[in-house]
């Protein structure tokens, strides 16, 4: 699997679970702390924000790259997912000397030993799920989504062991999921959220923006602008949740138009949902705003077939 890969310097990469666990005693023995950051692997700026974020808490710092068919449906992306092991590492390299010091990338096999099947009726063995938090928001769309990410997050936090793990805030709902997940499995594990990082128009960094065209990019912004105007009318005193929402649907809808009209392009934009939830449960919020508890707003867009989210937090820190 690792063939034709050259490792840079100071980086370990692992194969096997077995070899990093040994690798990882060794830390614990030297008494030497370690950030995880959980990757499925084509990483950006966002995801070497966490790295740094992770150095400046931890001795070490260790990645895993793998990309989970357990949250991937039939008919979605498993595929074509982007795989850029090479780009990967020379990436993290280039953060300097000591601040990645490793990754594992284990197979499917190991980390499904029982073999997985996308279809989640025929599934058998072990998965975790995070009831109240996951059927809502992603979990409409993708109901199968938060079960694979809470059941593969959990063997790794199993078989990394670190003291702290990092997560994006740009995957809000998966954050909520899995802090909720480290408190009721008993993980003893800090779980820091960092601020999502964004290209210099305010376009979310994310793997699948490698998907989008050239037109398709420029385009892409209207996930912003739309959050980006609701941020503006709240900050200006509108807290009446619906009146923020379909301020959203109309700057989406009105680029959706512009598209449609654009007989040179050959694909659509369409809103999977934008909605406002409370911070503490994610229940859908419908009428004012309370100002004290603040909301959550998240979107999910499609342009062409790439499938965008994005979100904002109003009046709420994201604590850790």
């Amino acid at each position: 699997m690792l063939a034709n890969i050259k490792i840079p310097p100071g980086i370990r990469l692992f194969n096997k679970i077995a070899d990093f666990r040994a690798w990882r005693r060794q830390l614990l023995l030297d008494r030497q702390t370690l950030g995880y950051v959980p990757t499925m692997g084509a990483l950006h700026q966002g995801h070497l924000a966490l790295v740094t974020s992770a150095k400046n808490k931890c001795d070490n710092v260790a990645l895993t790259i793998f990309v989970n068919p357990a949250q991937f449906s039939p008919t979605e992306d498993l595929s074509t997912y982007p795989r850029t092991l090479q780009g990967d590492l020379d990436k993290l390299a280039a953060l300097g000397p000591g601040v990645a010091s490793a990754v594992l990338v284990p197979t499917v096999q190991e980390m499904y030993p029982g073999g997985i099947e996308l279809d989640v009726s025929k599934q058998k063995g072990a998965f975790v799920e995070v009831k109240g938090l996951s059927h809502q928001l992603e979990g409409v769309t993708r109901p199968h989504f938060f079960r694979g990410v809470a059941t593969v997050v959990s063997k790794f936090l199993n078989i990394v062991q670190p003291e702290e793990v990092f997560f994006g805030q740009k995957d809000v709902q998966q954050c909520s999921v899995i802090k909720t997940m480290i408190r009721d499995l008993h993980f003893p594990i800090k779980m820091n959220i960092c601020p999502t990082v964004r290209e210099d128009d305010g376009l979310a960094m994310s793997s699948r923006n490698a998907y989008l065209t050239v037109d398709q990019r420029r385009h892409a912004l209207v996930v912003h602008n739309a959050l980006s105007s609701i941020e503006s009318l709240y900050r200006n005193g509108e807290r009446h949740a619906p009146t923020l929402i379909q301020a959203g649907i109309d700057i989406i809808e009105r680029e959706r138009q512009q598209v449609e009209k654009n007989s040179n392009l050959d694909w659509d934009i369409k809103l999977d949902y934008l909605n406002i939830n409370s911070p503490e449960d994610l229940s859908e919020l419908s009428g004012e705003i309370n100002n004290e508890d603040g909301c959550i707003v998240s979107t999910a867009v499609f342009v062409g077939k790439t499938r965008l989210i994005d979100n904002l937090l109003l009046d709420v820190k994201m604590e850790s």
